[in-house]
Formats: structure tokens, C-alpha cells, sequence
């Protein structure tokens, strides 16, 4: 035996092992910065606007926020004089970080085969890597849902019944660990719906189908989820009884037992009147907690939403009419709508190629009659509040989550600028893919 060489391993092994199970000692861990946004115009969204304010982030959260607060020794001092601050917007469906580039399958991790996957959750897939992210970051946008299964112009359409279960995660981080706001946040269920046409790939066209037998396919997918629901249930009796020779762990029941107990959220994908009517009933009689993401025709059933206190993900405005005798604002008028009959709603981009233009489509519901305090709170405050986050961010109060962005203007108009962002109180970088491509042209030689 090599002494030298035993002795070397051995030195090694210990080394490698000290720095795997043992914690940094405090002068090597990274110091936090403190944050002092001074002489800024604060909309906190949680009381009164402060025209002369200053902001204190510390160890990544909001140490304090108001007119007359002092800046702690050591902070690094941003002057926000002319600026505005803002709490970070948050997109409540996206495919971030699920979804690269669709025409290439390798890159595409969105959803699973098979129409029942509850067990499927959104963060275990998120690449932190993502070009989305940090051109999505530099629009305001500080934290997401990402959503499996949830369709969009980046998919193509969703897939599946039972999608998985939707994360929350942060806009920053080189792991999932960092980014990670609350790994389980919604299960995603795609209502079904009758359809009486399908498409016919070979001949790239539409083909009928019977009434009859679209209702019987129909109801055979509600029949298939009600029966996944009820051996949930039976799943969640048995779990803590018996040993392990009697018991076999299922790990889509399990996934599927807090729903039952209501404990999580379904996210339910729905667009016509009767559909979300049906999902309405559906989820009343389950007793599921149910919050409607799409809701292309959601104004036709505001009093059945509002009655029942079902929240709405409402899809961009900035589309088309599903339907060819809609009027052409249909989709910008019904916000206004939905806030006069007091549903609550946010704003959701429903994919990730144009997430960036999450404030623009709600700017938009403000020219065809949203208030604009609804506006704001519907891409900030409202889908916190929807998705059970509201007491880590969504507005600026002291104790929440440092998420933060810093303007020169109103965040929902196109011309606006980000001047600063904060994501878990970290200054983070507003450079992206898009505005490297930006720099490089505008600075490309010019012809002689």
C-alpha cells in the first residue's frame, strides 16, 4: 500500500465531505446589501401614494416604506427623484422556463403524454437558464406561475385533463432552489368540452362530428375525473393505516389528495359560458377550490363567478374574437365588465414569447373602460391574492418579499423604462438577449 496515496485520498475525501455536509461559516457566507430607494414616488398599492418616499430593502425584504424613514448606515442609496416604484408585476400563467423554442422538441418540457398527470409539478422541469426569463425580468416582470399544460401561442394548445400542479417562481436564480416561491401553487385541470368538429391533419381540414357522439365523449372525461377524484379520496382514508405490506404508494393520488381536501387550488381551463358552467358545477359538487384561467366568455356568467367567489386568469386582450360574430373589442370591454360585477381577475400572458406585454394588456382594458387602480392591482396584487401569495408579495409593505421595480413612468404603458429591478432584494441585471440585439444593430457601421 502507497502511504502517500491513501493519505492524499483521505485528505480529499474529508475536504470534499466537510464542504458537502457542513455550513459556511459566517465570514464566508455573502454579506446582504442593504437598499435605500430615496425621493421616489411610491405606490405601495396597500394605502395612500407617497409622493416623497423612500424605500429600505434589507436581507431581502422591504425593512421599510414611507415619507419620513431614515436610511440605514452602509446602504447603497439609489435617488429616485423623478422615478416611481412599484411592487414587481407578477404573470400568473406561463410556460417559464417549461418552453424554449416549440419547433424543437428538446427544449420543450411543458407537458406529459396521457390525459391524467396530477403528479407532474411545473418547477421539477424549469430551466433557470431560460432566454424567456431575463427578457420577460426586464419588462417589470418579477415573479410567474408556471403552468403545465396550460396552452398559449408558445404550445399550441394544452394537452391533457389533469396537467400537473403550477409553481410560483421567481424571475432570478441559477437553480430552481433560488427561484422557487412556492412549488405547489394550483393543479391544472383542462375542462373538457364538446366538440362537434375535429381536425383532420392528412387533409388540413375540419371535419363534423355528431352531437351525440361529442356529448358521449364529453361525458366520459368528466366521468374518468370524477372517478380519479373519488380514489383520491378512498387513497386519503387508507394513508396512515395499515403497514407497509398492505399499502402501495400511488404518486398521482397522492398529488391528487390535497386537492380533494381543498387544500390546493384547480386551475381550470375553460373559454365558453357552458363550459365554465359546467366546471362551476363540477367543482361545487366535488368541492374543489376552483379559480378559471382563459375565460374567453366569462362576462356571460359574472353572476354565477361572482356568487360562488370564483376568481378569473383572463387571457390577453390583445387577440382575436373567439367567435366570428363577436364585436371586435370583445376581449378588451370584458375586464370592465367582470370589475363592475365584482369579480376578481388578473391578468395573465398565457405563454412566454410575449409575456414581456403582460402590462400592455392591461393597459389596454383601461382605454375600453377598467379603472386603472383595478388595471395595476390585476398584474400585481390580484393574482397574489388569487394564488394564496399575497402576504409574501404583491404590494410594498414592510415584511414582504423585496420584489420591486423601479421606472420612470407607468408600468403599463409601452414607452415606460425599468430603471431598477429588485427580485428577493437583489439588484438584478435588465440585460437580455433582445436588448444585446437591440445595442448591436443600433451600433452596426454605416454604409460609406
Amino acid at each position: 500500500m502507497n502511504l502517500p496515496i491513501l493519505q492524499r485520498t483521505l485528505l480529499f475525501l474529508s475536504c470534499f465531505l466537510t464542504i458537502l455536509y457542513f455550513p459556511k461559516s459566517a465570514s464566508a457566507q455573502a454579506q446582504p446589501t442593504t437598499y435605500a430607494i430615496t425621493h421616489a414616488k411610491i405606490f405601495t398599492l396597500s394605502g395612500a401614494t407617497i409622493d416623497d418616499g423612500t424605500v429600505v430593502i434589507q436581507n431581502g425584504k422591504i425593512a421599510n416604506v414611507g415619507a419620513a424613514v431614515e436610511v440605514p448606515a452602509g446602504a447603497q442609496v439609489i435617488d429616485g427623484k423623478g422615478l416611481q416604484v412599484y411592487p414587481g408585476l407578477f404573470d400568473p400563467v406561463t410556460q417559464m422556463g417549461l418552453r424554449e423554442i416549440g419547433a424543437v422538441n428538446s427544449t420543450v418540457d411543458s407537458s406529459e403524454t396521457g390525459p391524467f398527470n396530477p403528479d407532474v409539478v411545473a418547477a421539477e422541469a424549469v430551466l433557470p437558464s431560460s432566454e424567456h426569463i431575463p427578457v420577460t425580468r426586464a419588462a417589470g416582470i418579477t415573479e410567474v406561475l408556471a403552468v403545465p399544460a396550460s396552452g398559449g401561442m408558445d404550445s399550441g394548445g394544452a394537452s391533457g385533463i389533469l396537467g400537473g400542479q403550477a409553481s410560483a417562481i421567481h424571475m432570478s436564480g441559477w437553480t430552481i432552489s433560488d427561484m422557487l416561491l412556492k412549488k405547489n401553487v394550483a393543479m391544472v385541470l383542462n375542462w373538457p368540452t364538446i366538440e362537434t368538429q375535429t381536425f383532420d391533419f392528412s387533409t388540413f381540414s375540419r371535419k363534423p362530428k355528431s352531437y351525440s357522439d361529442a356529448k358521449q365523449e364529453y361525458e366520459k372525461q368528466v366521468t374518468e375525473l370524477t372517478e380519479w377524484l373519488e380514489r383520491a379520496r378512498h387513497y386519503a382514508q387508507a394513508l396512515g393505516h395499515g403497514g407497509p405490506g398492505d399499502f402501495q404508494r400511488d404518486v398521482k393520488l397522492d398529488a391528487l389528495v390535497p386537492v380533494t381536501r381543498g387544500e390546493l387550488p384547480v386551475l381550470v381551463f375553460a373559454e365558453k359560458a357552458r363550459d365554465i358552467r359546467g366546471a362551476v358545477e363540477f367543482c361545487e359538487k366535488q368541492k374543489l377550490k376552483m379559480i378559471l384561467a382563459g375565460g374567453a366568455e366569462a362576462y356571460k356568467v359574472k353572476d354565477l363567478l361572482r356568487s360562488k367567489g370564483i376568481p378569473v386568469i383572463l387571457g390577453p386582450t390583445l387577440t382575436l374574437p373567439r367567435e366570428e360574430d363577436d364585436p371586435y373589442d370583445r376581449l378588451l370591454t370584458q375586464p370592465a365588465e367582470l370589475a363592475a360585477a365584482g369579480v376578481k381577475f388578473a391578468f395573465g400572458s398565457f405563454d412566454n414569447s410575449f409575456a414581456r406585454r403582460l402590462g400592455q394588456q392591461a393597459a389596454n382594458a383601461v382605454a375600453y373602460g377598467l379603472p386603472y387602480d383595478e388595471a395595476l392591482k390585476a398584474v400585481t396584487l390580484y393574482p397574489a391574492e388569487i394564488f394564496g401569495l399575497a402576504d409574501q408579495v404583491g404590494t410594498l409593505e414592510k415584511g414582504k418579499i423585496a420584489n420591486v421595480i423601479v421606472t420612470n413612468g407607468d408600468p403599463l404603458e409601452l414607452t415606460t423604462e425599468v430603471r431598477y429591478l429588485f427580485i428577493k432584494g437583489q439588484l438584478t441585471s435588465l440585460d437580455n438577449k433582445q436588448k444585446a440585439l437591440y445595442e448591436k444593430y443600433l451600433n452596426r457601421p454605416k454604409a460609406k
